[in-house]
């Protein structure tokens, strides 16, 4: 994670991440009246899931979608994205 990469091995098992996070952290604000701060346990769960954030998440989805399609190419100090 250290090089900005935060896609996934494939779409799917980032849409299931994406899923769990989300469910996690629309559960630990839902639940807050019923459990109190117990339900706040849930955010560890959601920041996991989403590797930080949500817009970590979604930066991620675009990096995996676009993975294989798009390349990088350097020569001569030139870099371009290629197809």
């Amino acid at each position: 994670m250290g090089d900005g990469d935060f896609a996934s091995a494939s779409v799917a098992r980032h849409l299931a991440r994406g899923a769990v996070g989300l469910g996690a952290l629309v559960g630990a604000v839902a639940l807050l009246p019923e459990t109190g701060p117990w339900s706040l346990l849930l955010l560890p769960v959601a920041l996991a899931a989403l590797r930080g954030c949500p817009t970590c998440w979604a930066v991620g989805l675009a990096q995996t979608i676009s993975r294989g399609r798009l390349r990088r190419s350097c020569v001569d100090g030139r870099c371009t994205v290629v197809r």
